[in-house]
């Protein structure tokens, strides 16, 4: 089965057809809601919204381990994380659909292992490559087969939030080689990997980060809900395609 963690702008999938939802319980507390569940093209889709249902989660509250644990033990075979990010390069304009490649982490207090307490052994993951190779070829095979276009890698930065950053921040984000910039994106994905499951991501551009473009000043948040909302469906019609293509974890 596939599951699917909406971020800002993904709160559902209009695409999937909804046989029922479940409250789980996990020993790390409650998931970010109701994990809803159903069938896209035929094949079984697991979908919750990572801030809530009525968006009233922060990044940086998040329960990723109660997320993660309760998607995988519910059967989840593999993950697919959409969230909305801003733009440090200028070619990546708002609208644009990206497979990010790598990640650096600069979130910090998060809870962000399984192992950990007195009586647990320490427990290193391996995380040379923070998404699952096959899974983002499966995801930029499925956008080439949807027509929709993509950019197949990407850098992206993971700040604590809930502020936006400073254009300095963005700056050095820069310089330390990161292309795109959000903040759900760890520990979520070296949860996965703990679990050994499959993992990748599909990164909508929202706007220009701080201090680049027509943000050279500011950020509008309107401009931000527009491109969301005209723009979201691509990402939804990847996912179709995603399962409809033959993703061996879809069934």
């Amino acid at each position: 089965m596939l599951a699917v963690i909406g971020g800002s702008g993904l709160t559902q999938l209009a695409n999937l057809d909804v046989s029922h939802r479940e409250v789980l319980r996990t020993p790390y507390g409650e998931p970010s809601g109701a994990v809803t569940f159903g069938q896209i093209c035929g094949r079984p889709v697991a979908f919750l919204a990572r801030h809530g249902y009525g968006h009233t989660i922060p990044p940086h509250e998040v329960n990723y381990r109660a997320n993660i644990w309760a998607l995988t033990k519910r059967g989840a075979k593999a993950i697919v994380s959409v969230a909305s990010v801003g733009s440090i390069r200028p070619e990546l304009k708002p609208g644009d659909v990206v497979i990010p490649h790598q990640i650096i982490d600069y979130t910090w207090g998060r809870k962000s292992t399984y192992h950990e307490g007195q009586d647990s052994p320490v427990v290193h993951i391996d995380f040379t490559e923070p998404y699952d190779r096959s899974l983002r070829e499966l995801l930029i095979k499925a956008a080439g087969i949807a027509g929709v276009a993509i950019s197949d890698s990407a850098v992206y930065a993971a700040t604590q939030g809930p502020r936006l950053e400073t254009a300095a921040e963005i700056d050095r984000l820069e310089r330390d080689g990161a292309d795109l910039v959000g903040m759900t994106g760890m520990p979520e994905a070296a949860l996965a990997r703990e679990f050994g499951v499959p993992y990748a991501a599909i990164n909508l551009v929202a706007n220009y980060a701080a201090g680049r473009a027509d943000s050279q000043h500011g950020i509008s948040f309107d401009t931000i809900e527009t491109v969301l909302q005209e723009s979201m469906g691509r990402v939804r019609t990847i996912i179709e395609s995603l399962v409809g293509c033959g993703d061996p974890s879809c069934s």
